[in-house]
């Protein structure tokens, strides 16, 4: 299902303790829009994989639960990804991460190739 633009929030950059009640309240706002249903929280352009932006997205996560419905992490970095399952917000939350174009989605990472060297043992 595709999100429509009142249930989408890009978020960038740096993530500081500051801007998690606005981003809140944009979930908030996101879930009692017209569609309803989960909001996407677009997180390619965060730039920093820290516990204050494990933070943020556990309280996104808990804004959207108060508003009856939960977030969807899409296309986190993969120190972030790394971080959020580290802690084990994916799996305690249930959190729904979309990677776009993520090579385990069965679509081939561009410009790589696969050799075999001779002498290589077989897998």
């Amino acid at each position: 299902m595709a999100a429509s633009e009142e249930n989408l929030i890009r978020i960038e950059g740096p993530l500081r303790p500051a801007d998690v009640p606005h981003l809140c309240e944009r979930v908030a706002a996101a879930r009692h829009g017209p569609d309803g249903g989960d909001v996407i929280c677009d997180v390619a352009a965060v730039t920093t994989a820290d516990l204050t932006t494990v933070d943020a997205v556990a309280r996104l996560h808990l804004a959207a639960r108060r508003a009856g419905g939960r977030i969807r992490l899409r296309n986190p970095g993969p120190g972030l990804l790394a971080l959020l399952g580290l802690v084990g917000l994916v799996e305690l939350l249930g959190l729904v991460v979309e990677v776009e174009g993520h090579p385990e989605e069965r679509e081939p990472p561009r410009g790589v190739q696969e050799a075999v060297e001779a002498g290589d043992p077989a897998l």
